[in-house]
C-alpha cells in the first residue's frame, strides 16, 4: 500500500475510531441523537469509587547490573558497561505498595535522593486516587524522571485497590487486548570495525526466528574511526533487506553524529529506505526540538512509503501538541519513563484525534516495560511495544513473575495493577554501582 493511501487510511480509520470516542465522550453515538452519558469515561478514573487511603512512605530503590567484560552494547564511540533501574515504591495505609519507574538515565541515585527529600513530603498524608494532583510535575527532564516513576506507582496503588489490571483502567474507550505485539529493539551490538554488517544481518535473522515481524537497526559504532560512510552503510541496509526478505518490518533509528548532512538524508538516505520497503524512520536529525519540525516535514515528502516517528524525549502534552498539530509524525513515541503513565495517557488520545499512532520507546528493564506494555494494551492506536534485545538481567530478573515474550507477542497478566511483584531484596541481587552507564569504547581511545 502507497503510504499517501496508507497514511491516509491510518488516518481515517483513526479519526473514524476517534469520532466514535469523541461521540462517546459527549454521549452521542454517530448518527445518533441520545445524549445518554452512562458508561462513558472521560478520564480513566471516571467512574472508579475513590477509596480512602492514604500514603504513608515513598522510597526509591536504586539498582544495576555491571557486565563482567563492562562491554553490554555499544554506540557511537562508547561502550555501555551496566544497566540501572530505580523503583520507586508507594507505601499505603491498606497495605497496598505500589511500584513505577522513572528513567534510570537521569540516575538511579539522583532519583533517589530527590523523590525521597523533595516528593515524599509532599505526598504522605495524600490519596493514591487523587493522582491528577501530580501529574505533570517537574520543570525539566531531569526532574521529570522521578516524578512520572511516582505517577506509575500511583496507578498500581489504584490498580490493586480496585482489584483492576491498569490496562483495564487506562482503556476508556476500548476494549484492551492483553497479547501485545513486540518490536525487537536491537542494532547496537554491532562494530563496524569487526565483521559489523554480519553481525547485523544475523542479528536480523535471529529476530525472525524468534517470531518478531519488526526490528529496529542503528546506525552503530563510530563512523569516522570505522571508515564507515553513508554509501557503505545504504549497501549494509541493501543486504539485511535481501536477507530478511520483503514482508519483515525494518525500522531505522536517528541518523545524527553520522557526520551526514541532513541534505543528504533527506535527498539520498530517505529514497533508499523508500525503495527498501522501511516501515519507519524515526528522529532522523537525532532529537525532536521545534527547529527540528521542518525536518520531519521533510521527511515525510521524500518517502511516500516510510513512517515519520519521534517523540520519546517529550515530557508532557503541551510540549507535544505542536508536532501533533503540524502532523510532523505518523507515530508519536512518548515514554511512560518520562512522561509518567497519565501524562502520556493524554498524549495519545490527542495523537489517536489526529489520527496518529502511539508506540512508546521503551529501552530499560522491567520496571519500564510493565508501564509501557499496559499503556500499549489500554490505547486505541497503539501498534507495538518497543522491547531492548541487549543482555540484561534487570529485564527479568527483578520480578518473581516476569514479563516475557514469546513468539513476539507479550502475554500481560490479568492480575491488580501492573500484576508483577518484586523479588526479596532485589536491591541485594543487583546492588547499584554509582556513575555514568557510558565508557569511552577503549579500542577508539
Amino acid at each position: 500500500m502507497h503510504k499517501l493511501d496508507r497514511r491516509n487510511f491510518l488516518k481515517t480509520t483513526s479519526t473514524l475510531a476517534g469520532a466514535g470516542a469523541v461521540a462517546s465522550m459527549t454521549g452521542c453515538n454517530p448518527g445518533s441523537s441520545s445524549s445518554d452519558t452512562s458508561g462513558i469515561r472521560f478520564h480513566p478514573l471516571d467512574g472508579v469509587a475513590r477509596q480512602n487511603i492514604k500514603i504513608t512512605d515513598v522510597k526509591v530503590i536504586p539498582f544495576s547490573y555491571v557486565d563482567p567484560n563492562k562491554n553490554l552494547w555499544r554506540t557511537a564511540s562508547y561502550h555501555v558497561w551496566k544497566a540501572d533501574g530505580a523503583i520507586t515504591q508507594i507505601f499505603t495505609d491498606a497495605g497496598i505498595v505500589g511500584i513505577g519507574e522513572g528513567s534510570p538515565y537521569e540516575g538511579p541515585d539522583y532519583i533517589k535522593e530527590f523523590t525521597e527529600k523533595e516528593i515524599k513530603p509532599l505526598l504522605v498524608g495524600k490519596n493514591p486516587f487523587d493522582l491528577e494532583l501530580f501529574t505533570n510535575r517537574g520543570t525539566t527532564r531531569h526532574e521529570r524522571a522521578p516524578w512520572a516513576g511516582i505517577d506509575c506507582a500511583l496507578w498500581d496503588v489504584i490498580g490493586k485497590a480496585t482489584g483492576k489490571p491498569v490496562y483495564e483502567l487506562l482503556a476508556t474507550h476500548n476494549k484492551p487486548r492483553t497479547r501485545i505485539p513486540i518490536y525487537a529493539s536491537s542494532g547496537v551490538e554491532h562494530e563496524w570495525y569487526d565483521n559489523g554488517e554480519q553481525f547485523l544481518i544475523d542479528q536480523a535473522l535471529r529476530h525472525k526466528a524468534d517470531g518478531y515481524d519488526c526490528m529496529k537497526i542503528r546506525k552503530g559504532t563510530e563512523w569516522s574511526y570505522s571508515g564507515m560512510t553513508l554509501e557503505k552503510y545504504i549497501d549494509v541496509l541493501r543486504h539485511v533487506r535481501e536477507a530478511v526478505g520483503p514482508d519483515f518490518r525494518l525500522c531505522q533509528e536517528a541518523m545524527g553524529k553520522t557526520d551526514t548532512p541532513m541534505e543528504r538524508i533527506v535527498n539520498e538516505f530517505c529514497p533508499v529506505l523508500e525503495e527498501l520497503g522501511f516501515y519507519w524512520f524515526e528522529e532522523g536529525p537525532g532529537g525532536t526540538a521545534l527547529e527540528d519540525i521542518e525536518w520531519f516535514l521533510r521527511f515525510q515528502e521524500a518517502m511516500p512509503n516510510v513512517l515519520v516517528t519521534g517523540g520519546e524525549r517529550f515530557r508532557e502534552r503541551f510540549e507535544s501538541q505542536i508536532w501533533l498539530d503540524k502532523g510532523a509524525l505518523d507515530v508519536v513515541q512518548a515514554d511512560c519513563n518520562v512522561t509518567g503513565l497519565t501524562e502520556n495517557w493524554y498524549i495519545s488520545q490527542m495523537a489517536h484525534q489526529r489520527g496518529i499512532m502511539s508506540i512508546p520507546h521503551n529501552w530499560h528493564g522491567g520496571g519500564t516495560t510493565m508501564a509501557n506494555a499496559h499503556f500499549v494494551a489500554a490505547i486505541p492506536n497503539g501498534e507495538y511495544c518497543e522491547l531492548n534485545q541487549t543482555y540484561n538481567p534487570l529485564k527479568e530478573g527483578i520480578f518473581k513473575e516476569p514479563l516475557t515474550v514469546k513468539d513476539g507477542y507479550m502475554q500481560l497478566p490479568d492480575k491488580p495493577g501492573f500484576g508483577v511483584e518484586l523479588i526479596d531484596d532485589v536491591e541485594k541481587k543487583f546492588p547499584f554501582v554509582p556513575g555514568s552507564y557510558l565508557m569511552k569504547n577503549p579500542r577508539m581511545s
